[in-house]
C-alpha cells in the first residue's frame, strides 16, 4: 500500500488524508500544534465543498454541526439592502446547501472521520529529502517519517513551501480584520442569513455557524502590523458604533476574549506547487484573501483532485504535477478575484463608494449567475 505523509492538520490536510485513504493509501497527518484546540473563527462552506465532503461520506457529520445559509445580503453601512441572493432556491438547484460552520467544529469532525490515531500532534516539520524510492520528512524532535509522497498542507506560512520555493514575501491586502464568535440572541441578527455591510474603508460581515453562535468580522484600512492583543472590543465599538444596529449589536454581544485581530495576507498565484514527490495543498499552494469565502472550499476541492490523480498512479511525480496543473487556473482566478473584490469592498472615497453600491445593486442578477457558476462547478 502506498504511503503519504501530510504536513498540517487543518482543513486541507485532514480532507486530503481522508480522500487518500479512500483511494487506497496509508496516511499519517503531522501537525505542529500539541493539541487540536478551538481556535480560529467561522467560515463558509459553499455548495462546491459540501458536495465533495458528501462524496467522502463526511458531509452529514459536518452539516450536523453547522447552520444552513438561506439568504445572503449586501447592505450599506446604514443598513440599506444593495442586493441579495436566495440561497434556499439556489441550493435546491445545485443539490447541496451552503453552510456556516466554526473552523474548530469542522476540524474536529474531519479528524474523527479520518481517525485520531492517524494524527501525530506536536510534530514540527523542519525539512525533507527525497530519492527515487520516496521522501523522508524530518521533525524538530529528531524523528522522521518515510513515505512515497509528502503533501505540504501547512498553511499560509508553510515550511514545506519555503523549502520548495524559497523565501517569498507575503502580500498585505491593505486592511486588517477583527473576528469574533458569540451567542448573539438579538432581534437585529436574523438566523440563516449571511450579511455584508460596506462602508468607507471598512466592511463588516456576519455568518450563523450553528449552536446558536454567530461569527462576524470587521475590517479597516490601516498599516500592516495589527496582529496581537489589545482592547479590540472598545476600539471596534468606537469605529462601528454608529453603523446599522446589527453591527454594534454583534460586537457588543461578543466577549472581549473571543475577539481576535489579524492582518489580511495572501500570495500572488504561482504555478510551481510540486518538487518530485512533494506537493503543496490548500493555503500552502493557493492562499487567498477571504473576500469570496472560498479558502477552505478550494482546499477541499484540491484534496479531492489530489487523491484522484494519485489513485493507482504508477508515476507519482507525474501524478502530482498533473494535480497541480489541473488546479492552477481555478485557484488563481479565485485568488485574483478575491483580491480585487477586497479592494472594492474597502474603497474610501465617497463618490467611489456611492458608485460601488449603485453598480452592486444594478448588477445583482449577474452576481447571482456568477455565484451559481462558481459554486456549481464539479471537481
Amino acid at each position: 500500500m502506498p504511503r503519504a505523509v501530510v504536513i498540517g492538520g487543518g482543513i486541507g490536510g485532514l480532507t486530503a488524508a481522508i480522500a487518500l485513504r479512500q483511494a487506497g493509501w496509508d496516511v499519517s497527518v503531522c501537525e505542529r500544534a500539541p493539541e487540536l484546540r478551538e481556535v480560529g473563527a467561522g467560515l463558509t462552506l459553499w455548495t462546491n465543498a459540501v458536495k465533495v465532503l458528501r462524496r467522502f461520506g463526511v458531509g452529514p457529520a459536518v452539516e450536523a454541526v453547522s447552520h444552513p445559509i438561506t439568504r445572503s445580503e449586501v447592505r450599506s453601512w446604514r443598513g440599506r439592502v444593495i442586493n441579495a441572493i436566495d440561497f434556499g432556491r439556489l441550493n435546491d438547484r445545485l443539490g447541496a446547501p451552503t453552510i456556516g460552520i466554526h473552523r474548530a467544529d469542522l476540524q474536529a469532525t474531519l479528524a474523527d472521520a479520518l481517525g485520531r490515531d492517524r494524527l501525530r500532534l506536536g510534530a514540527e516539520f523542519v525539512g525533507y529529502e527525497q530519492d527515487a524510492a520516496g521522501v523522508t520528512t524530518r521533525f524538530a524532535d529528531g524523528r522522521t517519517e518515510r513515505g512515497d509522497v509528502l503533501i505540504g498542507a501547512d498553511g499560509l506560512k508553510s515550511a514545506v513551501r519555503r523549502q520548495l520555493l524559497g523565501d517569498e514575501p507575503l502580500r498585505y491586502a491593505g486592511y486588517t480584520a477583527w473576528r469574533g464568535v458569540g451567542v448573539i440572541d438579538r432581534p437585529e441578527v436574523p438566523l440563516g442569513v449571511t450579511l455584508l455591510a460596506m462602508g468607507r474603508g471598512s466592511q463588516v460581515g456576519t455568518l450563523p455557524i450553528g449552536k446558536g453562535r454567530t461569527y462576524w468580522f470587521a475590517t479597516a484600512n490601516v498599516p500592516a502590523g495589527g496582529d496581537g492583543p489589545g482592547d479590540h472590543k472598545a476600539d471596534l465599538l468606537r469605529r462601528f458604533g454608529d453603523w446599522w444596529p446589527v453591527v454594534p449589536a454583534v460586537i457588543a454581544a461578543t466577549p472581549p476574549e473571543a475577539i481576535i485581530r489579524n492582518d489580511i495576507l495572501d500570495r500572488p498565484p504561482v504555478r510551481r506547487w510540486t518538487d518530485g514527490r512533494v506537493a503543496l495543498l490548500g493555503d500552502a499552494a493557493h492562499p487567498t484573501t477571504p473576500n469570496m469565502g472560498q479558502g477552505a472550499c478550494q482546499a477541499v476541492e484540491s484534496a479531492a483532485v489530489l487523491a484522484r490523480h494519485l489513485a493507482g498512479a504508477a508515476d507519482l511525480p507525474a501524478a502530482l504535477a498533473a494535480y497541480a496543473e489541473s488546479r492552477f487556473a481555478r485557484t488563481a482566478m479565485i485568488t485574483n478575484r478575491s483580491w480585487t473584490y477586497g479592494k472594492v469592498f474597502v474603497l474610501e472615497s465617497g463618490w467611489a463608494c456611492w458608485l460601488r453600491d449603485r453598480l452592486s445593486g444594478l448588477l445583482g442578477g449577474l452576481a447571482v449567475r456568477d455565484t451559481e457558476k462558481l459554486i456549481g462547478a464539479e471537481v
